[in-house]
């Protein structure tokens, strides 16, 4: 089983899994610490929480005085021990704890950035695209993401786990034959007990036109504990189920991760990943291969780059779409083609996700195309008819 990496360049004052669960739960039997129920319970949601095992620089605490903050805080004591408690900058803890940062909004930024909202013909749906719907079963998650595309909405009670919106929802599932794709998000999936998961699935199952079911989940990089024997056994019933898995630095590939990727995986459950390109956390060709490459080593296919939503208080994780692409270069041909995800960007508006690879056409003559290579040396193709 791999370890636990840290690739950050300052020196690391982390502590183990173990350690952090003796040091700071020392009540807590190791079946407590494997327990998601325990993990969600014991979560860390205040600044008198997270002093308890971090040195909060001034900012992250004016932060989290401050009355301005767009989503609630919690951290997992799971996801907490991989934050490093002495260096505000890491890359994990600048994406869980809070900074004066979000109190600002930048040009172009929006509260609802895909106009989720206006693609909503009832409360738990966004409707998008023609053969595919986004089924928000929750707006609860174990850790909150600072960069959440959401952050409007999850952890406010504005799509509870309530039976009547789902029934809503799978109406007009039912009611529209043209959706043969439906993607269960939120919030987070699998906060729900296997029970109330498996009735959804039972349900979507009954609609003859809907094909694939996919679950979108972050728990695999923030409370790996959440994928059970019982969870896997379940889920494997209701194929093709995929999922699309959220990992954005080297950091979350844990023993703990790598488990639960191969408990769904064994059970038949492919799995893609979609990392969001963040400013700090993840732009650079290093970080960003380690975590590719170590995807794969859990069986995780890299599918998405996702350039960061203009979403309010967001500025300070987002980079250039010149970055990205010079990511992607920085990938293609010097790794295995596997490791390489497509970058994409999320149109505002509710346009729909937008390919945005760095190009590699040079020029045109007649049916004659220039082409440069990975390593930037030119080619001539010939194409057909």
């Amino acid at each position: 089983m791999q370890p636990r990496m840290n690739t950050n360049r300052h020196e690391s004052s982390m502590l183990n899994a173990a350690d952090f669960r003796k040091r700071f739960f020392p009540q807590a039997a190791r079946r407590d610490w494997d327990d998601w129920h325990w993990q969600i319970q014991n979560r860390f949601c205040d600044r008198k929480g997270l002093e308890a095992f971090l040195h909060l620089s001034m900012d992250e605490q004016k932060a989290l005085d401050g009355q301005n903050l767009r989503l609630p805080v919690a951290v997992t004591p799971y996801y907490a021990s991989l934050l490093d408690p002495g260096h505000p900058q890491q890359a994990l803890r600048r994406t869980v704890i809070p900074v004066t940062g979000e109190w600002a909004k930048a040009r172009g930024e929006r509260i609802d950035p895909l106009g989720e909202d206006a693609h909503n013909p009832v409360g738990s749906i966004v409707h998008t695209y023609p053969d595919k719907v986004l089924f928000l079963v929750t707006d609860q998650c174990p850790s909150y993401c600072r960069f959440c595309t959401r952050s409007r909405a999850v952890g406010q009670g504005r799509f509870p786990p309530d039976r009547a919106r789902w029934e809503e929802a799978l109406s007009y599932i039912e009611s529209t034959p043209t959706i043969r794709d439906v993607l269960l998000s939120g919030g987070e999936p699998l906060t729900l007990e296997d029970d109330r998961l498996e009735w959804l699935l039972r349900r979507l199952r009954r609609i003859p036109h809907v094909d694939l079911i996919r679950i979108g989940t972050k728990a695999l990089s923030s409370l790996p504990q959440r994928v059970t024997p019982a969870l896997a056994k379940m889920l494997r019933r209701y194929h093709p189920l995929w999922m699309s898995v959220h990992f954005v630095h080297p950091d979350e590939l844990t023993p703990e991760s790598a488990r639960a990727c191969a408990r769904l995986v064994d059970a038949g459950i492919p799995l893609c990943s979609q990392t969001v390109l963040l400013k700090g956390v993840n732009d650079d060709a290093l970080t960003l291969k380690q975590l590719m490459l170590g995807l794969l080593r859990f069986r995780v296919k890299p599918y998405y780059l996702h350039q960061g939503d203009a979403v309010a208080g967001t500025a300070h994780f987002r980079t250039s779409v010149a970055r990205g692409q010079d990511l992607i270069r920085a990938l293609h041909g010097h790794t295995t083609g596997y490791a390489v995800p497509a970058y994409m960007i999320d149109a505002p508006g509710g346009g729909g996700k937008v390919p945005v690879a760095p190009g590699y056409i040079r020029g045109r003559k007649g049916k004659t195309l220039l082409l440069d290579n990975y390593q930037g040396k030119p080619y001539r193709y010939t194409e057909g008819d």
